[in-house]
């Protein structure tokens, strides 16, 4: 007997209205995919910016598409081939949409390649869990891109480098300063105001600068005498500037993403040259799947340590929505919410 369940799904590119709770019949996995019950989904800038239209890497499917790349659930069924994954299983989920219209995570059930499905650790919640995939794995690549970085991050492998997280308040921003501090570096975040201050002292930055202070590059610099080692950074254009000042020679600018504050980033190549800098550019969908793989064991390590946590006290502020209001949730991450935007799937875990 076929069974149906609900989803969130829109078949045009458009504001959050287009999302639109609808019925599907579930599909059995196959070789080398598992099904997952879905209980928590993330909502991401990403997943508001493909289902406007204005990142999508393809046109919306005949079918229409499920939205959201995150989310944590528990394995329901096992397609031929796989291993390491077994019914019953708690799991969190990175990328599942990606070139997989089908298999967003608002929605009861989704069908995964078996590698965009990563055990959750014991000690974690499935808040946790749907809090990880875009932002943890985008904050892993940008601090082990530097020259001489290691490919997975463990306590001690960032030990005596100088981290600076632009935008420490945002959900990159947080996962890069956990992450980051866990393995040994001395973090700086730079924000635009108390409030954001707070919630990245709150994620364990050592030291907090309104980068929107004239004297903004000299209060970093008396805290790095020598300079940044590695700069994440969430607004190329608008801090470049910023980073020129502050980066020593032979460091290294990890770029995730750049706001229309700034502009289009424009060098000035001599002046990168004399700095030996190194600019490396960050887009989760097509880091090799090595460092993919480096990404989530190091994730679930730090997670399992107590290192990398979600909630008000660490600076991540956890916002709930049930899935009939994706739009709405859509729309809080599209107007700036601070902290993490989740919708609850299922009612029991």
């Amino acid at each position: 007997m076929t069974k149906n369940y609900s989803a969130i799904m829109y078949t045009e590119f458009g504001a959050a209205s287009v999302l639109e709770l609808a019925e599907r019949e579930l599909a059995e996995p196959g070789p080398g995919e598992v099904r997952v019950r879905v209980v928590m989904s993330g909502v991401n800038p990403t997943d508001w910016k493909t289902r406007s239209g204005a990142t999508a890497m393809a046109p919306v499917a005949p079918e229409g598409q499920v939205p959201n790349q995150d989310g944590s659930g528990v394995v329901d069924a096992v397609g031929d081939g796989v291993t390491g994954l077994a019914v019953g299983d708690r799991v969190w989920l990175v990328m599942a949409a990606y070139q997989r219209p089908g298999s967003g995570t608002a929605q009861e059930y989704t069908v995964v390649p078996a590698d965009r499905a990563v055990p959750l650790p014991d000690e974690a919640s499935f808040e946790a869990g749907a809090s990880l995939g875009v932002p943890a794995m985008t904050a892993h690549r940008a601090l082990t891109v530097h020259e001489g970085a290691p490919a997975r991050l463990a306590p001690g492998a960032l030990a005596g480098r100088n981290v600076l997280v632009a935008g420490g308040a945002g959900a990159v921003g947080n996962a890069a300063i956990q992450l980051a501090a866990w393995a040994g570096a001395t973090v700086a975040a730079t924000v635009s105001g108390p409030d954001k201050a707070e919630l990245a002292r709150l994620a364990g930055a050592h030291h907090v600068v309104n980068y929107r202070d004239a004297d903004a590059a000299e209060r970093l610099r008396t805290f790095f005498p020598d300079g940044v080692d590695v700069v994440v950074e969430v607004a190329a254009a608008h801090n470049l500037e910023l980073d020129l000042a502050v980066l020593r020679s032979g460091g290294t600018i990890a770029v995730y993403a750049n706001d229309s504050s700034g502009g289009p980033l424009s060098v000035e190549v001599r002046r990168l040259m004399v700095l030996n800098v190194r600019y490396q550019f960050v887009l989760l969908y097509t880091v090799p799947p090595a460092a993919l793989a480096d990404g989530a064991a190091a994730v679930n390590a730090a997670l399992a340590a107590g290192a990398l946590r979600f909630g008000a006290e660490t600076g991540v502020p956890l916002h709930e929505y049930p899935l009939s209001e994706t739009a709405a949730a859509h729309a809080a991450v599209e107007s700036g919410a601070v902290g993490k935007v989740l919708i609850r799937v299922a009612t029991s875990n």
